[in-house]
């Protein structure tokens, strides 16, 4: 699989650490120019630096994704220096775990709910007429299993990612007759910098680069197919 991406243009959002940062050196290992983009820039350049001095090519980009004009000049950016996008991964996403539902503050469910559903409409609006206009492309989604399971003190959480499951199977429906594909990849417990899993055994847990494998699958399939959802668990249970 090592140059199946070459040509390629791949754009991977909550690229600079984490579950984004290993899917953004899968692809680029392939053979894809990578873009990636978030909010800090000093996660952004290590992230980069780490995967062009493997000689692959990665190219950080600032963005909010829950800011409309950030994310529609991220696609601009792109669509200046490439002239095309052939995949892109909405991963940026954040927690909140930290009790019930009524004792939540709007403002953090705002917050949750603007990165990881409106960020990922935001991003879809923006790049899939670049996809359109070619007639092909892959988005792949990143969920959770907070998105098929009930999840206590997450409630905001889970409500993000059941929604983001909603919007991924709607939007491949009806983005099919343009020859795109959008997946949904919903991961269990993942050891990252970020992981809510307190108590739980690392070494049980998923890694960042099991969901990148799983990444690499999705956009490299036969063209006459398509996974529409991934649910990937650990082997064992953390």
């Amino acid at each position: 699989m090592q140059h199946e991406l070459a040509g390629k243009v791949a754009v991977v959002t909550g690229g600079g650490r984490g579950i984004g940062a290993a899917i953004a050196a899968r692809l680029a290992t392939m053979g894809a120019a990578t873009v990636i983009s978030g909010r800090t820039m000093k996660h952004l350049q290590q992230t980069a630096r780490e995967i062009a001095a493997s000689g692959a090519s990665c190219e950080p980009i600032v963005c909010d994704v829950t800011d409309l004009q950030s994310v529609e000049s991220l696609a601009a950016a792109v669509h200046k220096r490439f002239k095309r996008v052939d995949i892109l991964v909405n991963n940026a996403g954040i927690g909140g775990f930290g009790g019930p539902l009524h004792k939540l503050p709007p403002a953090d469910w705002d917050a949750i709910l603007n990165t990881n559903l409106r960020g990922v409409f935001y991003c879809m609006r923006a790049f899939a007429p670049f996809m359109i206009e070619r007639k092909s492309g892959h988005i792949v989604n990143i969920s959770s299993i907070a998105s098929k399971n009930a999840l206590p003190n997450g409630a905001a959480y889970s409500a993000s990612k059941w929604g983001l499951n909603g919007l991924s199977y709607s939007v491949a429906e009806e983005l099919r007759g343009h020859n795109i594909r959008v997946s949904v990849v919903c991961p269990g417990s993942t050891d990252t910098e970020l992981s809510p899993h307190s108590g739980k055994d690392a070494n049980k847990m998923l890694k960042p680069d099991d969901i990148a494998h799983i990444v690499a699958m999705l956009v490299t399939q036969s063209p006459q197919s398509f996974a529409s959802e991934i649910v990937l668990r650990p082997t064992q249970k953390p």
